[in-house]
């Protein structure tokens, strides 16, 4: 079920500093108390492959993102201890040093499983241990969230696990929304900042079908 529209669940989750610093982190607040946008990307796990040039990728885009008032965290299901020593491994051997966002660690899945972004294909009841079972692995899929300055959702996208982001379009995203917050305007495909938007009426699109 999309979330886009809705408020992010305001939850606090367990979270690391670059300095190693434990933290306690409520995405929702985030946004509400420090009137900023906020992009949260989900990656799978610590000490993997395709994970560590997203997190590289999102921190050589920071300074893009803090020039329009977002604020970047990333989070998945490790544990801050695993999380730490991560950003304690250099990039030349796969680490995320010099990785200066904050880290969600939801070892608990509270917040992930209220998204409903866990790799879980099925679920089944036990009579000989009396438990549940759970098929699959159990950790995030490569989710992205961009949620405004009210806590309101306005983005959310979901990639399988060999699928890599493209950090550039949360960029342009943002842009976009940002005009439509401060103009009215709505933005078209493949709009870009600095391009012509349009009016939200049938003259509006008639003119800039006839243009583009």
């Amino acid at each position: 079920m999309s979330l886009v529209g809705k408020k992010f669940p305001s939850i606090a989750v367990d979270a690391i500093s670059e300095m190693g610093d434990n933290l306690k982190i409520n995405i929702f607040e985030e946004a509400v108390n420090n009137n900023k946008k906020v992009l949260l990307f989900w990656y799978p796990k610590d000490f993997t492959f395709v994970c560590p040039t997203e997190l590289h990728a999102f921190q050589a885009a920071l300074p893009e993102f803090e020039k329009r008032n977002t604020i970047v965290i990333g989070a998945s299901c490790d544990t801050n201890e695993v999380h730490f020593a991560w950003l304690n491994t250099a990039k030349n051997n796969g680490g995320i040093e010099g990785v200066t966002y904050p880290i969600l660690a939801d070892t608990n899945r509270n917040l992930s499983n209220i998204l409903g972004i866990l790799d879980i294909e099925e679920t089944g009841y036990s009579e000989e241990t009396d438990s549940i079972i759970i098929e699959g692995s159990n950790v995030t899929y490569r989710a992205t969230y961009l949620i405004d300055e009210t806590g309101k959702i306005f983005h959310e996208s979901v990639n399988d696990m060999p699928l890599g982001r493209n950090v550039n379009e949360y960029l342009r995203m943002v842009d976009a929304y940002t005009h439509i917050q401060e103009k009215g305007e709505v933005c078209p495909a493949n709009w870009e900042a600095g391009k012509e938007a349009m009016s939200a009426d049938r003259k509006s699109t008639a003119e800039y079908l006839s243009l583009n």
